[in-house]
C-alpha cells in the first residue's frame, strides 16, 4: 500500500516555511507515494495550492494528521497536533527535543515514531540531509542583509564626486556554516570583513573567502564539527582580545552555539557600551540566549547608540529558498525510509538510528533521554 506522506501548514507564529515544495513533492508522488498537503501550507512562502501537482489537498490539519503514515514538518508539533496523530505515525522534522521535553514525552505516550532532523550525524553521506547546515546558510545570508539595512553605512567603498567613502567594517564571530555564509555575503557586498572562531581549523576557510582571521590564541575543537564549551579562563582571554575588534566594527554578526547548552557570551555588556555610535550587532544565536549579554531574543534593542538585532527564526525570513533546501534534505532522508512508494525504514542505518527520538512508546535517543532526565533532577 502506498505510504501517505502528510505536509501540514506550520502553526508557530512567524514561521513562513513549508516542509515540502512542489518540485520535490512531485518526485515523491512519481515514485509511488501518496502526498497529502494541507490547503494553504505554502501560502506564507508564496507557494499556492495549485502549484502542487499530483498531490491530495486536505482542508484541515486534524483530518490530515488522521490520514498520515508519515508526517513531515519544519517546526516541532504542538501537543494538539500530537494528539491528532494515529499511533504508529512516523514524524520527521526539526523537533527541538530538549526545548520541548513535554512534547517528546507526549509523542512517546502516543506511540509516535519521531525522527529529529537536527540530530542527523555530521558525516559525509549525511550531508545531503543536513538541515542544520542548509538552514544556517540561509540565516548567515539574511543576517548580513539585516546588518546592512540597519547600519547607516555603505558596505562597499564608493568613489563619488563628493569624495571616496570607505567600506564598512564587518566582524563575524563564529565560522561555521552560518558564519562562512555571512562572511561570503558581506564580502560580496564590498565590506572589509574580519572573522573569528575558536576552532583553528576554520582559519583557512575564512582566509579563502577573502576575510581576515582574528587570532586570540584560544582553541576549542569539539566533536561533530562543533566547538566545545570554553573554560572560564579561556572565555576571559577570548573576550579581552575580541573586544578591540568588536569596538572597531560597524556591524558584528555572532553565530556561536553549543548544542544543548546556552549560547556562549562573546560580547559582554561593557563592550557594547564601548562600541562606536551607529554600530549594529546581529545575533544569530538568539534562540540559545544570544552571544551578546544584552541580547533580547526576538527583539531589536537599542543600547545607547548601538542596535542589537535578534530575530528568532532567520531562515524563515528567506522562506521560499529555505523551504526548498529543507524539502530536499527531507527527500534525501526519505530514501532511507521509503522504497517503491511504501514505508520501509532502515532502522539499522546509522543516520536513522542517530536521529530516532521516540519509538514503541519509549524515548530511544540516549542523548535526548539524558538531557530530559537531567532537567528533571
Amino acid at each position: 500500500m502506498p505510504v501517505r506522506i502528510a505536509i501540514p501548514a506550520e502553526r508557530l507564529a512567524g514561521e513562513r516555511r513549508v516542509a515540502m515544495v512542489p518540485a520535490v513533492a512531485a518526485k515523491l508522488a512519481a515514485a509511488g507515494a501518496q502526498i497529502l498537503v494541507q490547503k494553504g501550507a505554502g501560502k506564507a512562502c508564496h507557494i499556492p495550492d495549485e502549484a502542487y501537482e499530483g498531490v491530495t489537498l486536505v482542508d484541515d490539519a486534524q483530518s490530515l494528521y488522521g490520514q498520515a503514515d508519515l508526517c513531515l514538518k519544519v517546526q516541532p508539533p504542538d501537543e494538539e497536533e500530537i494528539g491528532w496523530m494515529r499511533p504508529g505515525t512516523v514524524l520527521v522534522g526539526s523537533l527541538a527535543p530538549t526545548r520541548y521535553p513535554e512534547r517528546v514525552r507526549a509523542m512517546a505516550a502516543g506511540q509516535i515514531t519521531s525522527i529529529a532532523m537536527e540530530l542527523i550525524p555530521r558525516i559525509s553521506r549525511a550531508q545531503y540531509m543536513d538541515t542544520l547546515s542548509s538552514q544556517a546558510s540561509a540565516a548567515g545570508y539574511q543576517a548580513v542583509l539585516i546588518g546592512a539595512e540597519r547600519s547607516g553605512r555603505f558596505f562597499p567603498m564608493l568613489t563619488t564626486a563628493a569624495g571616496t567613502i570607505r567600506p564598512a567594517r564587518v566582524l563575524v564571530l563564529g565560522a561555521g556554516v552560518a558564519g562562512l555564509q555571512a562572511i561570503a555575503t558581506a564580502k560580496r557586498l564590498g565590506a572589509m570583513v574580519e572573522a573569528y572562531d575558536v576552532r583553528s581549523a576554520t582559519r583557512e576557510q575564512v582566509l579563502s573567502l577573502g576575510a581576515k582571521f582574528v587570532d586570540v590564541d584560544v582553541k576549542a575543537e569539539g566533536e561533530g564539527g562543533y566547538a566545545r564549551e570554553l573554560t572560564d579562563e579561556e572565555k576571559a582571554r577570548q573576550q579581552a582580545k575580541l573586544a578591540e575588534h568588536i569596538c572597531a566594527a560597524d556591524v558584528v554578526i555572532t553565530t556561536a552555539a553549543v548544542p544543548g547548552r546556552r549560547a556562549p557570551i562573546l560580547i559582554p555588556a561593557a563592550v557594547v557600551h564601548k562600541m562606536k555610535p551607529g554600530a549594529v550587532i546581529v545575533d544569530l544565536a538568539a534562540e540559545g540566549g544570544g552571544n551578546c549579554e544584552l541580547t533580547q531574543p526576538g527583539e531589536e534593542t537599542a543600547v545607547g547608540e548601538v542596535l542589537i538585532c535578534a530575530p528568532l527564526n532567520f531562515p524563515s525570513l528567506v522562506a521560499y529558498d529555505s523551504s526548498e533546501m529543507y524539502a530536499k534534505n527531507l527527500a534525501n532522508l526519505l530514501a532511507l525510509m521509503v522504497d517503491k512508494g511504501e514505508l520501509a525504514i532502515q532502522w539499522e542505518d546509522e543516520i536513522v538510528a542517530a536521529s530516532l527520538v521516540t519509538k514503541d512508546g519509549e524515548i530511544k535517543n540516549d542523548w535526548v533521554r539524558e538531557q530530559l532526565e537531567g532537567n528533571e533532577s
